[in-house]
């Protein structure tokens, strides 16, 4: 036996079927700082913007004042960059004493007294993607208890600067770490996306002993192209990735960026109709404070909500890609009802689309059709 295959099976008997939280029973939705405002730690010339308190307090009144939570908008995430450079004497991760002056425990209390739920971010490497202190083996204990003790809600747990032995062993010791606090705490694995996000790298049935949700594939960014290349990648990999997402465990294709600069309104529609479909968190990365209405409607849209937050947990299919570059996606809801989006990948002129019952997979009957104001509709039989 190969030393890979050894320390796997160590693993495995020693953290196996660590993650249970009762948690993301429907995929989580929220806001995350990282596609908009990356790494700006700059509170001295650009204080509105830069990762600091003041900008999480911002867009924790934005959730709680502006009808966000009502719809299940509940998560307030932190990404990279919080970190002071160093550890406190006790060995501990600590903010940074500019940026964060009040400490993570009372930003977390301004979070939950409005109704919401504080996230945060560490990663398993020896410092994070942008060069702060990481959380390596032998820290995962203490930075766990630290994140309960000070409130937190949700961890995503990235894995720059780590080598695959070392995210075998940590990721799911983060998990046991995690269950161990007593608090429950959403558990966000970045895993697979450093090792393929694919079989026979990846055992999707095992991840989901230890994650309730995980990134597997590349970044997104502020673009059409980026959006395509992503929802191309999964439903390209579908027969992989479906059977791995349900309640409490889901396929990650990163964040909303819906309200930024690089998508139109008919593509922005398009990643909230395929987000929908995919049963994936909707997660925003924006600018709440300055979101124009069109794009406030495509992500409140109660109808592209309720399919997302289906409670089946079920994640959609590509149906068909026709010569005429339409594209069909379909998925199964409760209640006997289904999902359908019609996406049109054509860049010279509309199209009239048709098709028929049998080529969509439905028998013959008779069917109840919503359309709501985007790019998805469902079918009740």
């Amino acid at each position: 036996m190969g030393c890979l295959a050894l320390v796997e099976l160590l693993v495995l008997i020693c953290v196996g079927g660590a993650l249970d939280n009762g948690l993301l029973k429907t995929p989580p939705m929220g806001w995350m700082a990282w596609e908009r405002f990356r790494c700006d730690v700059d509170c001295e010339e650009d204080p509105d913007n830069c990762i600091g308190e003041q900008l999480f307090r911002n867009m924790t009144d934005r959730l709680a004042e502006d009808g966000w939570k009502e719809l299940g908008y509940e998560y307030i995430i932190i990404d990279d960059c919080w970190m002071s450079m160093l550890r406190s004497k006790e060995g501990r991760l600590q903010p940074d004493p500019f940026r964060f002056p009040s400490g993570i425990p009372r930003l977390a209390r301004y979070v939950h007294d409005r109704g919401l739920k504080l996230g945060i971010y560490a990663d398993m490497g020896t410092h994070t993607c942008m060069g702060y202190p990481g959380t390596t083996l032998d820290k995962i204990e203490i930075d766990a208890q630290t994140f309960a003790s000070w409130g937190v809600d949700y961890l995503k747990f990235d894995g720059c600067n780590s080598n695959a032995v070392e995210q075998m062993l940590g990721y799911p010791r983060m998990s046991k770490a995690l269950n161990a606090t007593g608090r429950p705490i959403a558990y966000s694995c970045s895993w697979p996306a450093y090792v393929g996000g694919l079989p026979p790298n990846v055992n999707y049935s095992l991840l989901g002993d230890y994650c309730n949700l995980w990134r597997n594939f590349d970044d997104i960014q502020d673009s059409w192209d980026s959006v395509q290349g992503i929802a191309d990648w999964f439903f390209n990999n579908q027969d992989d990735l479906q059977l791995a997402a349900g309640p409490g465990r889901w396929n990650d294709p990163d964040m909303l960026i819906i309200g930024n600069f690089g998508l139109s309104l008919d593509q922005a529609r398009a990643q909230m109709a395929l987000w929908a479909i995919m049963a994936a968190p909707l997660i925003m990365s924006n600018d709440l404070r300055n979101l124009d209405n069109a794009a406030r409607a495509i992500l409140q849209n109660k109808v592209a909500i309720s399919i997302n937050q289906d409670p089946r947990g079920i994640q959609g299919r590509r149906l068909l890609q026709e010569k005429s570059c339409i594209e069909v996606y379909w998925r199964a809801l409760s209640d006997s009802a289904s999902a359908l989006v019609f996406l049109s990948r054509r860049q010279d002129m509309p199209f009239i689309y048709s098709s028929s019952l049998a080529k969509l997979s439905y028998t013959a009957g008779n069917y109840e059709v919503c359309l709501p104001p985007s790019s998805v509709f469902c079918v009740i039989s």
